[in-house]
């Protein structure tokens, strides 16, 4: 059977579902819609126990047996494990991979998130603050990308799904009010990567 990806049309499900299409896997997708908040039914629950999207259902897991698997970097990690793909098998290789989709984690998606949260608010004097103090995060970030992709061609040595993670924030850069040309590193990279046929696919997915 397919793997059921349940997502929306998110950075973090777009992440897995250029994660899916590059490791050429068998997928159906589950439109669980935020803006009804599907995401809080009992039945999506039971795989994603902290309401959040994306989630999968692996019915060939370890064993041969069903496994559920929720957190978009832990979906990757478990996707790429499961291929052999994107996640160099040697743990000294793995380590710059799991930095970066670490970096995107804890800072890259959180950051510009919040941007796109206050940009939302109509009250000038409740966005102000917010806006500023993560708009100024958000740009100190891709200025680390920025200066990491001056040297190398991928976050790690090779494509990884450490791109993957952060290609589905870099996708919304216009919402957050960044604008690529004074990043020409990470313009670069995400140029690259949005031609990519597996990728282009991936964001072509009906997600919503």
């Amino acid at each position: 059977m397919p793997i059921q990806l349940f997502a929306f049309d998110t950075p973090n499900g777009r992440k897995i579902s250029v994660a899916l299409e590059e490791m050429g896997l068998d997928y159906s997708v589950h439109i669980i819609d935020i803006t009804k908040d599907q995401q809080f039914s009992s039945d999506f629950l039971l795989i994603s126990p902290n309401n959040k999207i994306p989630a999968i259902i692996d019915s060939d897991g370890p064993e041969g047996k069903p496994v559920s698997v929720f957190e978009s970097g832990a979906i990757l990690i478990y996707l790429a494990e499961k291929t052999g793909k994107f996640y160099p098998p040697k743990s000294n290789q793995r380590i710059a991979v799991l930095e970066w989709l670490m970096f995107q984690m804890g800072g890259f998606g959180p950051a510009p998130g919040q941007v796109h949260h206050f940009l939302g608010l109509e009250n000038k004097d409740d966005q102000r603050y917010g806006l500023q103090r993560f708009s100024n995060e958000t740009k100190r970030l891709y200025k680390v990308m920025n200066q990491r992709l001056s040297t190398h061609t991928y976050f790690a040595d090779e494509l990884s799904i450490a791109d993957f993670a952060i290609l589905g924030w870099v996708w919304r850069h216009a919402r957050h009010q960044i604008d690529l040309a004074d990043y020409p590193n990470v313009k670069r990279w995400y140029e690259q990567l949005m031609d990519r046929p597996a990728v282009q696919r991936g964001f072509a997915v009906k997600l919503r």
